[in-house]
């Protein structure tokens, strides 16, 4: 099968767009999803063509009608290294009638609205956190339906950018200078919502929300082995991405322990529900809160999330009897190719 594996870069691709110009590129850490789903298609006997972009769409329109991929493995996160455009291509690939990996474009703009995808979920019978958002057209004054303490947070951003410990204000006031500074820092509109104390999940779904089975795998965890009992414990930018951080706090991601089978029932039903609600397609992983009583609050979704040999969600599949290898023919079989 003739696979184009589609990537967003920060500057211009070479123009040759051939593999020994991403040679230096695949051997470096930051490749390393890029690297290892490439190596596994190669395995999988499939014929595979690297190509970037940046932000001329026109070089890809080509790409498509000289290469003429069966399918392509979609791995862009932006477009002119803008976040918010992340969906924009996918419908470019869906206007072209091309089968594509991962979720459509309408979950991939629903999910980078925190607030818009927590109503949807809401509306399933999955408890979310209450929150409220301020605009930076029009920012409130006050927050009368959030209580404290409260997380605020950058409302279209991911991968935790935006959040560390001052994001989490134990007052009216304290809520109203985050919320300014996520405006005017940020450049965004900002959710201010309830924290929810407990274990923090991240559960992988894989599967198209409207037709057959969806598998849940294994929940992960966040876990802060050095934080104190009491303190807060919460997934700030430094907590995911800062190595230095994670050893001094004891830090570290790993398979959740000690919820028993019923739990896990319900962690798999809270997933499967979100999923469906979000109308997510191919993959994306979940992330919930485990309250002390027990009840479980999701967060956020995350479709397309890393699949990086060591990432939460390949670990998880693996677990679940999908090697890596396996998982990157689930992908491509659920595309429709």
């Amino acid at each position: 099968m003739r696979v184009l594996m589609l990537f967003d870069l920060a500057e211009q691709p070479p123009k040759s767009q051939d593999e020994a110009a991403y040679a230096a590129d695949l051997d470096d850490e930051a490749w390393e999803s890029e690297a290892a789903i490439l190596a596994a298609l190669r395995r999988l006997g499939h014929d595979v063509r690297l190509f970037g972009i940046h932000d001329d769409i026109r070089i890809l329109l080509d790409e498509l009608q000289a290469s003429r991929p069966d399918v392509v493995f979609n791995l862009c996160e932006a477009f002119r290294s803008d976040r918010a455009l992340e969906a924009h291509v996918p419908a470019l690939l869906e206007l072209l009638g091309m089968k594509t990996t991962g979720a459509r474009p309408a979950a991939l703009a629903l999910c980078k609205d925190k607030a818009m995808s927590k109503r949807v979920v809401a509306s399933s019978g999955v408890r979310v956190p209450r929150f409220e958002v301020s605009s930076r057209s029009s920012p409130l004054a006050s927050f009368k339906h959030v209580g404290f303490p409260a997380i605020v947070k950058p409302l279209g951003l991911e991968s935790s950018t935006g959040i560390s410990q001052d994001s989490l204000v134990s007052d009216e006031q304290a809520a109203l200078e985050r919320a300014r500074f996520v405006h005017e820092r940020l450049g965004q509109d900002a959710i201010v919502e309830e924290y929810v104390e407990g274990r923090e999940l991240y559960v992988g779904v894989l599967g198209n929300w409207d037709c057959g089975r969806l598998e849940v795998f294994p929940p992960r965890e966040l876990f802060f082995d050095e934080v104190p009992d009491g303190d807060p414990k919460f997934a700030t930018f430094k907590a995911k991405w800062d190595d230095a951080y994670r050893k001094k706090w004891g830090i570290r991601n790993g398979f959740a322990a000690g919820l028993g089978d019923a739990l896990e029932k319900r962690v798999s039903d809270v997933a499967r529900a979100a999923y469906r609600a979000l109308q997510i397609s191919g993959y994306a992983r979940l992330d919930l809160r485990l309250t002390p009583e027990g009840e479980l609050v999701f967060l956020e979704a995350n479709p397309n999330p890393s699949i990086a040999r060591d990432d939460d969600f390949a670990a998880a599949a693996a677990k679940h009897g999908l090697p890596y290898d396996k998982l990157v023919a689930r992908l491509i079989k659920l595309s429709g190719a």
